[in-house]
């Protein structure tokens, strides 16, 4: 029977999901690019977002969550053939189409948070085709293994709301596609700062407001459950927010508004695998573990390793997702707030399985993004030339300018 409550609640989530991409992400990135290329940042996130729900009705959701195989989906559900308004998926009290357009948004989203690892030197053509590979090789694979009943779901990886599926898909991806490209022009010492702070952090709180949908609607009720991811994901947030403000503050002499709501997202990717299993307590720990964490990580990645991650991809969604996916086995314990561990298995057992899970998405992810580059490379390749760089992307790319001095 299809439950009145808890489909209300999903298609409050599913609109909560969107908003975090259009436009949330979209402003979030577009104030952290120079002046001449925030119309493509703008662009790229409108795109991926209309190609991905074409393709995930095409083809992805079937991929995802057909019955299929262990390691994949099957063609059963290609355009929802045979789903109707009345069809309720498996194991919930939703109609399909409604769990369709949850999931869809997650689609749209996981892509686009690769957006920021490439920004201001890549063809849009380029964001197109790797979007859309992307999606069927290596998201709705990975998809299928944890939510739509594949061997990690058998295994018993507990990843709530998307550690591996989102975070650490998209951020070793974004590590694979930047070493690709190559470093912008002049960095690391000549880049230009953020041309728009303000509107970061408009997107940041967007993203935020969002993620509760992201988190709270994962728990497919309206019930307690979504209650308590929502609150672990905020005190998450709130707490990484104040660690990232705090560590700049006093290695800079001033906190910055690009800083706090940089640990604001960092700490909603940390939380978001864990907040359907832990208490608040447990939300505080991965803020204050995701905020050390991701912050020690951006400085790793940009500064020790000389990779040109724009906007910081890997470290904050990348590793803090990873953080929390192998910190749920420690934390989900009844002593910690949390529901408890599965039935027969321990903190140590449980953490293997987690680190199962991990490894077997991470060597999917750079392999399957290999392969799309090179693809790619055959058909016109990635990077614009010297001088679009240096133009900027909206008007060489777009024909468009954002200001007009």
């Amino acid at each position: 029977m299809i439950n009145g409550a808890d489909t209300a609640w999903i298609l409050t989530s599913t609109a909560l999901v969107l908003l975090m991409t259009l436009p949330g992400l979209a402003l979030f990135y577009g104030g952290l690019v120079r002046a001449n290329n925030v119309l493509s940042v703008l662009m790229h996130c409108v795109a991926v977002a209309c190609l991905m729900s074409v393709l995930w009705l095409a083809l992805g959701y079937s991929l995802a969550f057909g019955t299929g195989t262990g390691v994949i989906g099957d063609f059963s559900k290609v355009f929802l053939k045979g789903i109707t308004a009345e069809t309720v998926y498996p194991d919930t009290a939703l109609p399909e189409v409604v769990f369709f357009m949850f999931q869809m948004t997650f689609a749209i989203i996981t892509p686009a948070l690769i957006i920021g690892a490439y920004v201001e030197r890549i063809k849009f053509s380029a964001v197109l085709i790797f979007s859309g590979l992307w999606l069927l090789i290596v998201y709705a694979p990975v998809t299928h293994w944890i939510w739509g009943g594949g061997f990690l779901a058998k295994l018993g990886v507990m990843d709530f709301a998307g550690g591996l599926v989102v975070h650490l898909t998209a951020g070793l991806s974004s590590l694979v596609i930047v070493k690709a490209l190559g470093a912008r022009k002049g960095f690391p010492k000549k880049v230009a700062p953020p041309h728009a702070p303000w509107m970061t952090m408009v997107g940041a709180c967007l993203l935020w407001v969002g993620w509760f949908g992201f988190n709270g609607g994962s728990a497919l009720t309206a019930g307690g459950g979504a209650g308590m991811a929502i609150l672990v994901t905020h005190m998450s947030a709130a707490t990484a927010s104040l660690v990232w403000m705090f560590i700049e503050w006093k290695k800079h002499g001033k906190p910055s508004i690009v800083g706090i709501v940089t640990g604001s997202i960092a700490g909603l990717a940390t939380v978001t695998p864990a907040s359907g299993y832990i208490g608040p307590m447990g939300g505080m720990i991965l803020g204050l573990v995701g905020g050390f964490g991701t912050y020690w990580m951006v400085n790793m990645i940009r500064d020790k390793m000389g990779i040109d991650d724009t906007l910081d991809v890997f470290a904050v969604h990348g590793f803090g997702g990873l953080l929390g996916i192998l910190l749920v086995p420690f934390l989900t314990i009844k002593a910690m707030g949390g529901p408890g561990l599965p039935e027969g298995q321990t903190m140590l057992s449980q953490f293997w399985i987690q680190l199962q899970g991990s490894v077997a998405v991470g060597i999917w992810s750079i392999f399957g993004c290999i392969v799309i580059i090179l693809i790619i490379e055959q058909m016109g390749g990635l990077r614009v030339s010297k001088k679009e760089e240096i133009d900027g992307l909206d008007y060489s790319a777009h024909g468009e300018n954002a200001y007009h001095h």
